[in-house]
């Protein structure tokens, strides 16, 4: 048996550092914090090959002297508190002390910085948690550090780096974080040499959202302001009807600090529970202030995570000022018992809303008629709502009329139809159903690599964050395998300039988020092309929507033969029965007979 011994300092700073610095932004987060806790007005961040090879951050803040430049190295040395109960007034990003060893025991770290009051500058040199050098350098006010060769020293965790794009794209979303915290601070930041962005210092976090995300989303958002009880809510929310197939667009800060908070996150969602389509949710960039004594930040190792004193306060307070803000375009609310207590507001779904939410951003109509090579111009036309095609069998040619014996009586909500059987009584989902043919009629296409394509007349413009921009570069040829033409027209910035034929034009823009929100929730791997294939086709399928409100039992009789054509006609492709059934016994025993 081996015996007990206590780990030297440089092992367990390695260790530290699994837990602090996971990759490569993890690193730029936590000197970026450091320069803003600094009281830095201007900061530079520079990086190469992914961060992996080489990162810089540099700023012109308060700096430190010699000694404090060696006490920052220690383990669990900080200025940001002294005590316990420091925590209650926590008014800094960083405050553990753990961020700077941890980083200079698993890199080749280097920092320069000149304190107030000091003639020269302190140069410090340390290679994988040992030191070279301490010495005097040349340089003007604030700190710069210098870290390369990023996890060199324990290999094991250098291959589990992503690709160098992936990492990227990492750094210059949280960079693009904290350039959005801090508005009054000018960012810069150098990816191989060239410049990504520069942001001088902004009035307006919607002037910093144009500056830094893109001038196509800040026109999509509306300005929130509210407080109450300790609470101060400001920042920037999405129009009604206005949403993407993911929650990565929903970024909220507390006290400056960007999280994830599910308390946040949820109120937003239940804010525009009657303004989104299910499975949609809303931009957001949103901070709340309160005391710090209210919120745990001392939750996770990267400080991401926090918990609040009255999390059912916060929760309906956000909601409350969300709702008040998305009134004032003419919303009526009415209240409602939130979950946890407190007071909430639902929209009661009036004119401008209940028109934002009844039609979702898709407008993909009815299954496509049987498959024809397109001509060369003009585009095929998509297929209007309510037109039902001939079903087609796998050799793509016309299926055989199914006989279900189901008697069309009528509709219900302009959603379900109702049929007389001989055992009963059936109710078809119509929007279930034309899903599920979309889905098998798409997959047959996909897999076959017949998907023609429409070129668009006029492109459409599409900006991305940066780690999307990643995730669409590394998947781009699979999406133009199968009928997309998107061409790279800018950093972050693409043209859609070419659609498959099923699908309408104006769906472009948002059909590509939703491609690309699944592709970050990892539902669109590149490792499986049938796997992928098939979540493309189910994507599709569940963008037909907008169906007419009224079809007769000639329309009804062809969507129920096309549907039984198809190999799983009981469900669609997320699993919700296309019908249900009520046998005579069944309707005996509810009406007690």
């Amino acid at each position: 048996m081996s015996s007990i011994r206590i780990l030297s300092d440089r092992v367990v700073n390695q260790i530290a550092a699994g837990e602090v610095i996971e990759r490569p932004a993890a690193v730029v987060k936590e000197l970026v914090e450091n320069s803003l806790d600094a009281g830095a007005t201007r900061i530079e961040v520079e990086y190469r090959s992914g961060g992996r090879a080489y990162i810089r951050v540099e700023d012109n803040g308060s700096g430190m002297i010699r000694d404090e430049a060696l006490l920052s190295l220690e383990r669990h040395a900080t200025s940001k508190i002294a005590e316990t109960a420091d925590l209650d007034r926590l008014a800094t990003f960083g405050f553990r002390g753990e961020a700077l060893p941890s980083i200079a025991s698993v890199a080749r770290f280097e920092l320069q910085t000149l304190g107030a009051g000091e003639t020269a500058g302190t140069e410090i040199l340390i290679n994988g948690g040992k030191f070279v050098h301490v010495r005097d350098c040349g340089r003007p006010a604030g700190t710069r550090i210098v870290v390369s060769q990023l996890f060199n020293s324990v290999p094991a965790r250098r291959k589990f780096l992503k690709s160098d794009p992936t990492e990227s794209a990492h750094i210059i979303h949280c960079v693009r974080l904290y350039a959005l915290s801090c508005p009054q601070a000018a960012f810069t930041l150098i990816e191989d040499g060239r410049v990504v962005f520069r942001s001088p210092e902004c009035r307006t976090t919607a002037e910093r959202v144009a500056e830094i995300f893109g001038r196509q989303i800040a026109d999509a958002m509306l300005p929130v302001e509210a407080a109450d009880a300790g609470l101060e809510l400001r920042g920037l929310i999405s129009r009604p009807g206005v949403g993407r197939a993911t929650r990565h667009e929903m970024i909220t800060y507390v006290n400056r600090r960007p999280v994830d908070s599910r308390t946040l996150s949820y109120a937003l969602i239940e804010s525009y529970h009657e303004l989104l389509p299910k499975g949609r949710y809303p931009l957001a960039f949103l901070f709340l202030e309160l005391d710090p004594a209210a919120v745990d930040v001392n939750v996770h190792p990267a400080k991401r995570e926090v918990r609040f004193r009255n999390e059912s306060q916060v929760r309906a307070f956000v909601i409350r000022a969300v709702l008040e803000r998305l009134r004032e375009l003419g919303a009526a609310a009415r209240p409602v018992a939130p979950a946890t207590g407190g007071d909430a507001f639902r929209p009661a779904a009036p004119a401008v809303f209940a028109a934002a939410a009844a039609q979702p951003e898709s407008r993909m109509a009815a299954p496509f008629p049987a498959y024809r090579a397109p001509p060369a111009m003009p585009p095929p036309a998509v297929p209007a709502p309510g037109v039902l095609p001939a079903a087609l069998d796998a050799a793509g040619g016309e299926a055989p009329r199914v006989n279900t014996g189901w008697r069309y009586v009528g509709l219900a909500h302009g959603v379900y139809a109702l049929f007389e059987t001989e055992a009963g009584v059936v109710l078809l989902d119509r929007r279930a159903a034309h899903e599920r043919i979309w889905y098998e009629r798409l997959r047959g296409e996909f897999a076959a690599a017949r998907v023609s394509t429409q070129r668009l007349l006029l492109p459409v413009p599409v900006e991305l964050d940066a780690i999307t921009t990643a995730l669409l570069l590394e998947r781009l040829e699979f999406l133009q395998g199968n009928g997309f033409e998107i061409v790279e027209f800018g950093r972050n910035f693409f043209r859609v300039e070419g659609v498959p034929s099923w699908m309408d034009p104006s769906d472009a823009e948002p059909f590509l988020r939703d491609l690309l929100g699944a592709l970050r929730e990892g539902r669109l791997s590149g490792k499986n092309l049938d796997l992928a294939r098939d979540e493309l086709a189910r994507l599709a399928a569940l963008r037909a929507v907008r169906l007419p409100g009224c079809a007769g039992g000639t329309e009804m009789d062809s969507l129920v033969s096309q549907l039984f054509s198809c190999r799983q006609p009981l469900t669609n492709p997320a699993g919700a029965p296309t019908f249900v059934e009520l046998s005579h016994s069944e309707l005996t025993r509810r009406f007690q007979k």
